[in-house]
């Protein structure tokens, strides 16, 4: 199973949703959303999950963005008590716990005994898994793999790790724009996992506030010969300064679709960006970041759905 982490972010919202409505995303792929703010699309994701029967999961106590200070505002009342309604709704959600140092989760454990889950990657948190989650029923335990987490978490361990090697500036990416990202979906089983987790091409870093980059860049996975996971990256040219958002897109996605030329992805995430190579638009940042997590959950998945034919 793979459980991509994201921050509940618009466009990674979106990107879940529309991976669901084109049906093209895997029964052995769980989302981790951490939600970092209440919104209308986060509430018509879980909805939308609800719908197709498909596993979610919820992160409970998030550590970064606005959600919880939404959550108490009076003017998101009706909005909050949507999302509970859509919760409540929906059967197949996983609830995880963030584990922290000093945590009391015997509230969340009384609510959620049926359907948990935890992340454990801090070690001051590991006392608390022991203490209160290692004689229960958690469906999955994301840990990272070291052995001071390997030694205490036992049971249903997803390996959890950052794959994604980001850089300050996207200009960054022109020194090293082909690199390894991934083995951990051909021995998350041998070294004892259930499953394998990451933060997709996005990363484990979260920024509350974006600003206009020099260069576009497009981070792009793909599968090697030896079936471990690469990344490319696809950077504009003319990067002197902020102006001309979609021509520096333009040029990132000129190479990009050189390349597909011979690679040959079809998934359809990789269609988009060639649709838009020809009608030479430009979608904004967002819809690119998108597209590219789209790309790596829908090329994910059919390693998953062939490997175990």
């Amino acid at each position: 199973m793979y459980f991509p982490y994201l921050r509940g972010r618009q466009f990674e919202l979106i990107a879940l949703r529309e991976l669901l409505e084109k049906g093209v995303l895997s029964n052995k792929i769980i989302p981790i959303i951490e939600p970092v703010k209440l919104s209308s699309t986060l509430v018509k994701i879980v909805k939308t999950y609800g719908a197709s029967k498909k596993q979610l999961a919820i992160i409970t106590n998030p550590k970064v963005g606005s959600f919880s200070s939404d959550t108490r505002e009076e003017k998101n009342q009706k909005l909050k008590e949507e999302l509970v309604a859509s919760l409540n709704e929906n059967n197949s959600i996983l609830y995880m716990n963030l584990l922290r140092a000093n945590l009391k989760p015997e509230k969340f454990i009384e609510r959620f005994a049926d359907n948990m889950g935890t992340i454990c990657d801090n070690k001051d948190a590991i006392p608390v898994y022991e203490a209160f989650f290692s004689e229960t029923n958690v469906k999955y335990n994301l840990i990272p793999d070291e052995s001071g987490f390997r030694r205490k978490v036992r049971k249903n361990k997803v390996l959890l790790d950052d794959k994604f090697n980001k850089k300050d500036r996207n200009n960054d990416y022109i020194e090293i724009d082909d690199e390894p990202f991934s083995e951990d979906h051909l021995y998350y089983l041998e070294d004892g996992y259930v499953g394998f987790s990451d933060y997709s091409v996005v990363g484990k870093e979260y920024n509350e506030t974006g600003f206009a980059p020099y260069a576009v860049a497009i981070h792009i996975v793909y599968f090697d010969t030896d079936d471990s996971l690469r990344v490319k990256h696809f950077v504009s040219d003319s990067n002197d300064d902020i102006r001309d958002p979609a021509g520096k897109f333009q040029e990132a996605l000129l190479k990009l679709v050189e390349w597909n030329e011979e690679m040959k992805l079809d998934t359809v995430a990789m269609k988009e960006f060639e649709k838009l190579y020809r009608r030479e638009a430009y979608p904004g940042l967002g819809t690119v970041k998108k597209l590219s997590i789209m790309h790596h959950l829908e090329l994910i998945g059919r390693y998953l759905d062939r490997s175990s034919l």
